[in-house]
């Protein structure tokens, strides 16, 4: 048997999870999706009160999609390790706190890191970068 020390991963560690609605335009229930929507595991931000989004560009991130009901709730993780999935051709910075971005074709529910020059998205930055390696699966920190 593998040894588990020699696994490092911060996916799951204090996660809090909470209960939203979503915006049912760029988040959508599927029967069929596992997890009930094809944008499970994607970034999420708020579009109006106790609803939640797709993250666009420098959007703040609040968290991870994990489910999505057929009565147009869902589950997002809002603290705790997870993985996000990097923007096409976003920096990536460990250490940085991020912000929403885009993927390929414009499509949103993604994840940079903070532009530091940039006031307005430095209010909106929060979580840092712990492994960057998988750009796919960039493992953060949210508190």
């Amino acid at each position: 048997m593998a040894n588990p020390r020699d696994t490092v991963s911060f996916v799951g560690i204090d996660p809090v999870n909470v209960t939203f609605k979503i915006d049912n335009s760029t988040i959508t229930y599927s029967a069929t999706a596992k997890g009930g929507s094809s944008q499970i595991g994607l970034a999420v931000t708020f579009s109006a009160d106790d609803t939640v989004a797709l993250t666009a560009d420098g959007d703040a991130v609040v968290g991870k999609l994990l489910f999505v009901s057929a009565d147009n709730k869902c589950t997002v993780q809002i603290e705790g390790g997870m993985t996000l999935p990097g923007g096409a051709s976003a920096t990536l910075t460990r250490g940085s706190a991020i912000v929403g971005a885009l993927g390929a074709s414009s499509a949103k529910g993604y994840i940079r890191s903070a532009a530091s020059g940039t006031a307005a998205e430095l209010v909106k930055a929060r979580g840092m970068i712990f492994n960057n390696a998988d750009t796919a699966n960039v493992a953060v920190f949210l508190s």
